[in-house]
């Protein structure tokens, strides 16, 4: 069988002493923390678009980098080797995981019987490689951004004949992530939403977009699909403005869509700074509301600006995070999704091992330093005492009903000003940057 990427035989463990830049120096799959390996808590998983179908291109200019699965002519072919190459490097990394978008695996035809053709052909060679790697998917989901039909929205469109088109394809997408054994299935409004108010009725938008979910959950049902939907929250880009623009905009359209208790949110960090938020809130938001699903593991760059899709590095990025995912109970169906890209100049395929072993000892110290927090208790401990007035016969009182605006002025007219209490900011973010070895 071919080899596509020869240089790498496997990524082993070999501890934090280690030189070898082809090597995990913090993640060890089978070590135990709180009770379950880092495998378990972790999730890992390799996204097929940014890592077998992105080329380097941007803005200003094509590809950069050359592969030896896109060497054909001929797009099925193309999609095959590719295909084989992605099982190949999960196997070499370790992963347990893997998520795609349909176009991804299969090229779109001229016709939508012969698309759903291709991907039945796909679907099998990955079905067949799964079970030879031991891989599970994570997620699929529908590519409803690319294709020209879809440049004014799929589910919010102005034509009803579009939203047909994507609910075919959502329906085809979800029986072949079923037909997988997926964990999930995500919806990204890639489009949906809008370039200039002047062309665009909002009432009716949202209103599609609410019955386009309504049906899709309906439709999970139908076919036995036993996975969590996702939605994945961004503010804006393409568009100027998405609907789905953070993990607060999507529990308020859950909520007036009656779906709260069928979706989560796969929450990205690069799509909470373009939000104005920290990956950390928005974990922290899904977590409050028990809308936590998955994640897209990567970063942006704040002097940018826009959607870089980086491989994420930052250490106290990573700790916060699986600090609030453990906090909240850790993954069930989720897990931790490289949505990330090499950049333009890294254009050697082991470059792709690189970003991930990066990625991977990131989050892998991240579990370890949230680890250590949550059995010291320090910050856990100075929150709850931050609060105990809520529990007492106060705070009791207010929450239960009990006592309204009169009763309240009562209190205060009895009791005077209340005396305030230190945040302790600094401290706490000491006792952060303490854990961080």
């Amino acid at each position: 069988m071919k080899e596509y990427f020869p240089e790498v035989k496997s990524i082993p463990f070999e501890g934090p002493d280690s030189r070898n830049p082809l090597a995990f120096k913090h993640y060890n799959p089978g070590e135990k923390i709180l009770g379950k390996t880092m495998a378990e808590h972790l999730r890992f998983a390799v996204c097929y678009w940014h890592t077998f179908k992105n080329l380097g291109a941007d803005p200003f200019g094509p590809g950069t980098m050359i592969r030896p699965y896109n060497a054909s002519s001929d797009p099925m072919t193309v999609a095959e080797e590719t295909m084989q190459a992605a099982f190949e490097f999960f196997r070499k990394l370790g992963v347990d995981f893997w998520c795609f978008h349909d176009r991804d695996i299969a090229p779109e035809a001229d016709n939508l019987p012969e698309t759903n053709r291709r991907l039945d052909h796909i679907t099998k060679l990955a079905a067949k490689l799964q079970n030879e790697n031991g891989m599970k998917l994570l997620w699929g989901t529908a590519n409803l951004f690319g294709n020209r039909r879809y440049m004014a929205g799929a589910s919010t469109n102005p034509d009803p004949a579009v939203f047909a088109y994507a609910a075919s394809q959502v329906k085809k997408a979800m029986e072949i992530t079923h037909g997988l054994g997926g964990a999930g299935y995500v919806f990204w409004g890639g489009r949906e939403g809008y370039e200039t108010l002047l062309n665009t009725d909002m009432r009716r938008e949202a209103e599609q977009q609410g019955r386009f979910m309504q049906l899709a959950a309906d439709f999970k049902k139908e076919i036995g699909f036993q996975g969590q939907l996702y939605i994945e929250p961004k503010p804006k880009e393409p568009t100027k403005h998405q609907y789905d623009f953070s993990a607060a905009a999507c529990h308020a359209f859950l909520l007036k869509n009656g779906l709260v208790d069928e979706f989560r949110l796969n929450i990205e960090a690069n799509h909470a700074t373009l939000a104005g938020h920290t990956f950390h809130h928005e974990l922290a938001y899904s977590m409050a509301h028990g809308l936590f699903g998955s994640v897209d593991a990567n970063r942006g760059d704040l002097l940018l600006g826009w959607d870089t899709d980086q491989f994420p590095t930052d250490i106290y990025d990573t700790a916060l995070a699986m600090y609030t995912i453990l906090r909240g109970g850790g993954f069930t169906t989720g897990g931790l999704n490289f949505d990330a890209k090499l950049r333009r100049q890294s254009i050697d395929p082991v470059d792709l091992f690189h970003a991930h072993i990066g990625a991977m000892d990131a989050f892998a110290r991240g579990l370890r330093i949230a680890a250590a927090l949550l059995e010291g208790r320090s910050l856990e401990d100075f929150v709850e005492d931050r609060y105990r007035g809520w529990s007492g016969e106060l705070g009791s009182a207010i929450l239960s009903g009990e006592v309204g605006f009169s009763g309240l002025e009562k209190y205060t007219l009895e009791h005077g000003e209340p005396e305030p209490r230190s945040g302790r900011q600094e401290m706490l973010e000491n006792i952060l940057n303490e854990s961080i070895r």
